[in-house]
């Protein structure tokens, strides 16, 4: 089964959107048929265009195709942007800019998007430290090489002498991709906390959503050499939570 593709176009002519002439493509992506949530799409392009020229600003078209632009009928996925669903599942604009001062920049504006529009990522305004840097790398997993004998641990584990534990760093920006693999909770509590609609609700964080075990040769108590699993020792991959 072919996956959809779901591209996002600039409108450039509004009474003939479908035409070659009359859109630009922004950004495509095939969509898991698996899964459902939030899709970010990158549309620097247009709103830079937007920015320059206030009067060319014709909208969004978003469009579900097969790959290479075969018509799919009926669509195998929709939008949640029509009737029938919460306000807080309307596509967002969100922007991000840059006043100069130091640290990372903010969200200046979320607006919810007509029919025609969805979600987009961030336009990041350049940071002016390496600090700020860190801040904004997104969320994923890193190495993490544990000694058994540094942990106080030697004298009772055979074997391995060490492992790779990997471990989870980086921010979960507003908002939340499918690449950040968030869950629902986080994708909610994403949008309170940009929002700032709660006080003291943080944004969400950087975590091992799944775990791998591995086997350990040690002695017991009772001076027996064992072999077991131990479960949920290696971060096999991260998310947003």
């Amino acid at each position: 089964f072919c996956l959809p593709q779901v591209s996002v176009y600039q409108v450039l002519e509004k009474d003939k959107p479908d035409t070659p002439e009359g859109k630009k493509l922004l950004a495509a992506r095939l969509v898991s048929l698996q899964t459902s949530g939030w899709e970010v799409f990158a549309i620097t392009p247009a709103v830079r265009d937007w920015t320059e020229d206030e009067s060319s600003n014709q909208g969004l078209l978003v469009t579900v195709q097969g790959l290479g632009g075969t018509p799919l009928d009926p669509p195998p996925l929709q939008f949640a942007s029509g009737r029938g669903h919460h306000e807080s599942k309307k596509p967002m604009l969100v922007l991000f800019t840059d006043d100069g001062r130091r640290g990372a920049s903010l969200p200046t504006a979320a607006f919810p998007g007509g029919s025609h529009t969805s979600g987009m990522t961030p336009l990041l305004g350049r940071s002016r430290s390496t600090r700020s840097l860190d801040r904004l790398q997104p969320c994923k997993r890193h190495p993490l090489s544990v000694d058994f004998e540094e942990i106080g641990w030697s004298g009772w584990i055979i074997s391995p002498r060490g492992y790779n534990a990997f471990h989870c760093k980086g921010s979960c920006p507003f908002p939340l991709g499918e690449n950040m693999r968030p869950t629902n909770h986080a994708t909610v509590q994403s949008i309170i906390n940009a929002l700032k609609l709660s006080e003291g609700v943080s944004s969400p964080c950087c975590v091992p959503d799944k775990l791998f075990s591995i086997n350990l040769l040690y002695f017991d108590d009772d001076e027996n050499v064992v072999l077991k699993q131990y479960d949920d020792m290696v971060a096999a991959s991260c998310g947003c939570h």
